[in-house]
């Protein structure tokens, strides 16, 4: 899930609201209602339902991202694979935001559908901080470089790609069983006084493999990753890279220390 920037507490009520109370398909959509009847067609490969009103930025959004060998070899690999389909829906519905949810796995566990709701203004709004190292490092580096809006809406379809590449590595079983227990955990941490030494809860926390929080965290930093792929490959500029580069790194140990190895890997 993305969302453009809030105050700091209030994304992280927000966030903690939201794994409160999400249905099981929506632990990480934005916009997954409409998504998951898309998400049934019976095509396969990768199904795009943009209304005509929206596909000239929409393709100006794509081509930036194709512009990119990590882009192209991504969508390239939905686009032919014929035991899978990503559809991707551009909607009124959270403009500045985007989504990936409508998850459909096989009896085998392997995922074969999602879909990802971007927008209808992704090209605008940076996001938070706390979740978004990435996409917020392009806000402050706009003032020095010039970041296109097709660049931030190209980096944020990057993000919910990576979201795809995820749910696709942790598995059927789990990720289905993270998003039934998630509300669980937070409705218990809410009734019993915010104790998170509660046994209910370090039970809870054994079965998903982590907290609620931890699960978001490590879902949407995956994300991250992903956009990093594309944005430090679309930044030509050797300056420019080393900016972001320096920003990105400068906020996740700022807002997520426990994730700096990770990053390491995309901002060298």
């Amino acid at each position: 899930m993305l969302k453009p920037r809030k105050s700091l507490p209030l994304v992280i009520l927000l966030a903690f609201c939201c794994l409160a109370t999400a249905p099981l398909f929506r632990a990480d959509a934005a916009g997954a209602g409409s998504a998951v009847g898309a998400a049934r067609s019976p095509s396969k490969g990768l199904v795009e339902s943009v209304p005509a009103k929206y596909r000239e930025r929409y393709q100006a959004w794509k081509n930036d991202l194709l512009s990119t060998e990590a882009g192209r070899n991504q969508w390239e690999a939905y686009l032919s694979d014929p035991r899978f389909t990503l559809t991707v829906v551009v909607s009124d519905e959270d403009r500045h935001g985007a989504g990936t949810g409508g998850y459909r796995w096989d009896d085998s566990g392997q995922l074969v559908a999602a879909t990802i709701t971007l927008g209808s203004r992704i090209d605008e709004g940076y996001p938070n901080p706390i979740y978004y190292p990435v996409m917020y490092s392009l806000s402050p580096l706009s003032e020095t470089y010039p970041v296109e809006g097709n660049i931030l809406a190209a980096a944020k379809i990057a993000h919910e790609l990576g979201h795809v590449k995820q749910a696709a590595t942790t598995g059927g079983e789990l990720f289905r069983l993270q998003n039934q227990l998630m509300p669980l955990y937070n409705q218990t941490l809410l009734s019993n006084g915010r104790d998170t030494r509660d046994k209910r809860l370090t039970e809870l926390a054994r079965r998903m493999g982590g907290t609620p929080v931890q699960i978001w965290e490590n879902r949407e930093y995956w994300g991250e990753v992903n956009a990093m792929l594309y944005l430090r490959e679309r930044f030509k500029n050797e300056e420019q890279q080393r900016a972001l580069c320096t920003r990105v790194r400068r906020t996740v140990e700022m807002y997520a220390p426990d994730y700096v190895e990770r990053f390491e890997q995309v901002t060298q």
